[in-house]
């Protein structure tokens, strides 16, 4: 059974905004008290969050989908709908974030740490929110947004300050078990540890974390083995520790040809080059170990690394290297820039940035891109003659309808509002330019019509007639 997952896919879904409420206040002798309909709430989000209690991915491999709430709808009396609850997935440390290109969209590093993997959608506005002087009483909602559907790649990448490499075997389980609490399974056969150890070890005042990478051997950098899988634990280490068997079985090995493969492999996983290495002679409690440590030491030393000879079952020389690689760690801490505080750039846009663009397709379709134009068509209720209208005053006001004029569309054209696998479309038609006509004059709200003084709207109709009269008189024919 899996005890350990270093990378998944996971299916996120947030929730969706809730729909506005198109409702009139009703009272006793009030028959239309005036719009009262609450805004919808907004959709859950689904939150990556850091927690230093997790190790492992295990959860999201069983479990790859998962969603937060929907918003709740508004109401009559000015009820605004309940928000949808985040849905918060802890993380390990050290987890890494990415689409399914291939490219990083968060690393997770720091317990606490945040990343909204989809966002919720916003919900719609009532009737109340979007009554004003010349839409009185609006008898339409907006509709709320649906939530972000995203397909993201978890990878763990261990947060170690030394990384322990070697052969299965050469005894970095071992190792690890006695310069630190932690407790591996060791035993005597290739590809005992089948996940990344962890382990605290204090040397003086310094106090790091070491990793031991298990499954290195050739090839391992294409796939081969166990290495591919866990060689993205070394990424973050500070300090690179050969271990190297000198009590090998195996004829055709030896401490410096199983440095050079390992090398190899770093090399050819890559940006692992500028880390301090040091090599570690195991098993010298071995009387063949011992003779083999002393001499192949000379050809290392010469190569510039700087050697230890240990035997983690006798527990020799093990103090001098703790406090060499407490050493290293606390220079690589020092020299890491200090982290500023972060601030906050605002870049406003350009005043005459449109925020949309207009493009004419191969086969004459004009297709609309842009946040704005594209939410609002989400929001609108197309079973409503006067929300369409209400989108198409928006649009207007926006210069859609201008661009459009100006790409060269014509009366008749297709306009497509949105991506290619959902769009709205429709027939262009620029006299309808702002969908009033099917509401009525502009600024008219028939239903307040039988609340105004008779005496007023007499006035209003005779000052319509007046005016008709007067176009009348002034026509010269030709």
């Amino acid at each position: 059974m899996t005890t350990f997952v270093d990378r998944v896919e996971l299916h996120v879904a947030a929730g969706n905004g809730g729909h506005g409420c198109a409702s009139v206040h009703r009272e006793k002798f009030k028959p239309l008290g005036g719009p009262d309909g609450g805004n919808g709430g907004r959709g859950g989000d689904v939150i990556l969050t850091v927690d230093q209690s997790v190790t492992t991915l295990l959860d999201y491999h069983h479990s790859p989908h998962r969603k937060a709430t929907n918003g709740k709808p508004g109401e009559g009396g000015f009820r605004a709908g309940k928000e949808g609850q985040d849905l918060v997935l802890p993380v390990p440390d050290g987890t890494v974030v990415l689409d399914k290109a291939g490219n990083v969209l968060a690393d997770l590093v720091g317990h606490g740490t945040s990343y909204i993997a989809a966002q919720g959608g916003r919900g719609g506005l009532g009737n109340a929110a979007l009554a004003s002087a010349r839409r009185k009483a609006p008898g339409f909602a907006l509709l709320g947004e649906p939530g972000d559907l995203q397909d993201v790649v978890l990878e763990l990448k261990t947060v170690a300050d030394v990384a322990l490499v070697g052969y299965p075997s050469a005894g970095k389980s071992s190792l690890i078990s006695v310069l630190s609490a932690a407790k591996p399974k060791i035993a005597d056969y290739p590809f005992t540890t089948l996940v990344p150890n962890l382990g605290v070890v204090t040397a003086g005042s310094t106090v790091y974390t070491i990793a031991d990478v298990p499954g290195l051997i050739p090839g391992a950098s294409q796939g081969k083995g166990l290495g591919l899988e866990f060689l993205r634990h070394v990424e973050r280490c500070s300090v690179l520790v050969h271990v190297l068997d000198t009590a090998t079985l195996e004829s055709d090995r030896d401490p410096v040809s199983d440095l050079d493969v390992i090398e190899e492999e770093l090399k050819q996983y890559g940006g692992l080059g500028n880390r301090p290495r040091i090599v570690v002679l195991n098993k010298i409690d071995v009387p063949d170990g011992k003779d083999l440590a002393d001499m192949v030491r000379p050809d290392l030393e010469a190569r510039g690394y700087r050697v230890f000879e240990v035997s983690a079952v006798a527990h020799l020389g093990l103090k001098e290297l703790s406090y060499a690689l407490g050493d290293l760690v606390g220079r690589a801490r020092a020299a890491k820039p200090k982290e500023e505080a972060t601030r906050i750039v605002i870049r406003p846009k350009a005043v005459d940035e449109a925020g949309f663009t207009v493009t004419r397709e191969e086969d004459g379709l004009f297709r609309v891109r842009g946040e704005k134009p594209e939410r609002w068509v989400r929001q609108t209720d197309f079973n409503n003659d006067e929300a369409v209208g209400y989108l198409a005053d928006r649009l207007n006001r926006l210069g859609v309808e201008d661009k459009l004029m100006k790409a060269g569309a014509r009366s008749g054209d297709g306009v497509a509002i949105g991506p290619e696998d959902n769009a709205v479309v429709f027939d262009w038609e620029p006299s309808v330019t702002a969908g009033a006509e099917m509401l009525g004059r502009r600024g008219e709200d028939h239903r307040l019509e039988a609340l105004r003084p008779a005496a007023q709207r007499r006035r209003e109709h005779q000052a319509e007639r007046d005016e008709a009269q007067q176009d009348f008189d002034d026509f010269e024919p030709f």
